[in-house]
């Protein structure tokens, strides 16, 4: 997975949260399923975002300096 499919992912997760944010103040239906849906997404985003990390090699080199 490339870092540029990350920031879509995690764009995505801020949307449905703004949107699920503006729909909890206007008192709209489906509200707490649209905060949901995007905090999910952006903890799995932090979770894709720490094995990449893990398993670049770059990154394994620095550990060992």
């Amino acid at each position: 997975m490339k870092i540029k499919h990350l920031l879509a992912f995690i764009i995505l997760g801020f949307i449905f949260t703004i949107i699920g944010t503006l729909f909890k103040v206007q008192h709209w239906p489906y509200a707490s399923e649209m905060l949901t849906i995007g905090t999910l997404i952006k903890v799995l985003f932090g979770l894709l975002l720490i094995w990449k990390i893990l398993t670049t090699d770059k990154f394994k080199e620095f550990l060992n300096w």
